[in-house]
């Protein structure tokens, strides 16, 4: 099906000599194969063109808006569009992402009130439930980014780096791969320059608007074709209007003016309006004197500057260290043997409890490091904490599912170190197998491998074991029954039998909407 989105009207300037009047139509059908970047200065009328994009084709064609400011949940009333709201888990927004895709619901992610890495987490989350949806539901989907240097930022910033990998991530993802998914992503952004460069360069398709500084000009120009004595051009863009390329818009650059909207911010517009006109005792009054609607309360006594703060635990035990008498002598090395080993069961023991939660096998690592961290200052466990290398391999093999007397063993110790030199998304796949073909268990299914990995989706898996496949790292083959093997040639080992689709995780009680599992 052919679809021309109305986005205003051609205007005339020197970016083209097409005659100014005409309809501006955007290829619907050739948007979802190609994406679509828009550019400007704040002000200059992005949001204004993306909400007429999303009106204009809201009855066409699915769409999900990751809106940092909360400006697109109007879209609610008039169109039916569902407002998520993030202040939810990561799982929790897997999962409804996932459930999007399944019933075709177009939806508002809405990261208002979030900080800048919580925004990136949760952003990222839910473009990876996208992402990661059933191949039955990959239906067309238009998936809208404002603000897209905040996700995929050209350089670290104040964030975390695992939060800002995660982000880039899944922002790559929707603009490398999520073609084939059905994912068109259409990125909106104030600064060229600061929006990652492998990202901004798989769109096809640009509305280039007002911008001022030079590397922005020639970045735009650059993107557009055009020489760089052109990029002027940008600085005199009126509001609303862009400049327009590529095969869902024009072959070449072509200046348009965005059309009116149905639906506004919740903010609205900032215009000019008089000062109300009062005596200066009474503008005193105003802001002096408690409202009839306000409880009035009684003036506090100035208070004496408050005392020193009391010193922290940290101080108090180190001062009560260098008051201590000293111990009498003791043997050391039995000591020391013993504390290992009583260390090491404490951290094992830890371990077990975060896993035995069914949700942290969808948390990112960053998050159960924190959660391991904390549990081990309340438990007071001796020595160093573990650094978040460490915690990852120790992590990797806890998730495998590995007894303490098979650890200690020296053929798994194999396994360890051959899994060490594997990147970390396949490394607990490959214990999770390795240990499976160590007890001749049966080959475990794609949902476990899944959890393995932290997602839910059994596809997710195939597609990781089929990379693995590609790198020698396993060999799978059918028995007569159709059961699956995987063989880990490194190791000389095999799984027994087993069924793929065996897998059923365990479910709770939930409400049953949109937010709940379907």
């Amino acid at each position: 099906m052919k679809a021309g989105i109305d986005m205003g009207q051609v205007s005339s300037g020197v970016a083209s000599s097409a005659p100014g009047g005409q309809s501006a139509l955007l290829d619907l059908e050739e948007l979802l194969a190609t994406r679509l970047l828009v550019q400007g200065n704040s002000g200059s009328g992005k949001s204004h063109l993306l909400r007429r994009l999303l009106e204009q084709s809201a009855n066409l064609v699915q769409q999900a808006i990751i809106d940092p400011e909360g400006d697109f949940v109007t879209l609610a009333d008039k169109f039916g569009h569902v407002v998520v709201d993030a202040s939810r888990s990561e799982g929790d927004l897997q999962r409804i992402a996932a459930r999007v895709r399944q019933h075709r619901v177009s939806v508002v992610l809405s990261l208002e009130g979030l900080d800048t890495e919580a925004q990136m987490r949760c952003a990222a989350a839910f473009l990876g439930g996208l992402f990661d949806a059933e191949r039955d539901y990959w239906y067309p989907m238009l998936v809208v980014v404002d603000e897209a240097q905040l996700f995929a930022p050209a350089a670290a910033g104040e964030v975390s780096d695992e939060a800002r990998k995660v982000s880039l991530g899944a922002m790559t993802n929707l603009m490398c791969r999520g073609r084939k998914r059905g994912l068109a992503g259409i990125i909106a952004t104030q600064r060229l320059a600061k929006l990652a460069k492998n990202v901004a360069a798989e769109a096809s398709n640009f509305l280039m608007g007002r911008t001022f500084l030079d590397i922005d000009m020639a970045r735009a120009a650059d993107l557009l074709g055009m020489e760089r004595r052109q990029a002027e051009m940008f600085r005199d863009l009126e509001r609303g209007h862009f400049v327009a390329l590529g095969p869902a818009l024009s072959r070449r650059p072509l200046p348009i003016r965005i059309g009116k909207v149905e639906t506004s911010t919740r903010t609205g517009t900032f215009t000019l309006m008089p000062l109300p006109e009062q005596q200066r005792q009474d503008a005193r009054d105003l802001i002096f004197k408690a409202g009839e609607d306000e409880p009035a309360r009684p003036v506090m006594p100035r208070r004496a500057p408050p005392p020193p703060p009391a010193p922290s635990t940290n101080d108090l035990l180190a001062q009560l260290a260098r008051t201590r008498p000293a111990a009498a002598p003791e043997p050391q090395a039995e000591e020391t043997e013993q504390s290992k080993a009583e260390r090491e069961a404490a951290l094992d023991a830890i371990l077990r409890e975060i896993l035995d939660d069914r949700e942290a096998a969808f948390r990112s690592v960053a998050v159960l490091y924190q959660d391991f961290l904390v549990r081990c200052r309340i438990r007071r466990v001796a020595g160093e904490p573990l650094n978040l290398n460490a915690f990852r391999r120790r992590l990797a093999v806890a998730r495998a599912g590995v007894d303490m007397a098979t650890a200690e063993g020296t053929e798994w110790d194999r396994a360890v170190t051959f899994a060490a030199d594997l990147t970390e998304d396949i490394q607990g796949i490959y214990l999770l197998i390795a240990r499976a073909a160590m007890e001749g268990s049966p080959c475990p299914p794609d949902g476990e491998i899944a959890r393995a990995c932290g997602s839910r989706s059994p596809g997710r898996a195939r597609r990781l074991i089929a990379y693995m496949e590609t790198r020698n790292i396993v060999v799978t083959r059918n028995d007569p029954r159709g059961l699956r093997i995987i063989a880990l040639p490194d190791l000389g080992w095999e799984t027994g039998p087993g069924d793929p689709n065996a897998f059923e995780e365990p479910q709770g009680p939930e409400p049953r909407d949109l937010f709940a599992v379907g």
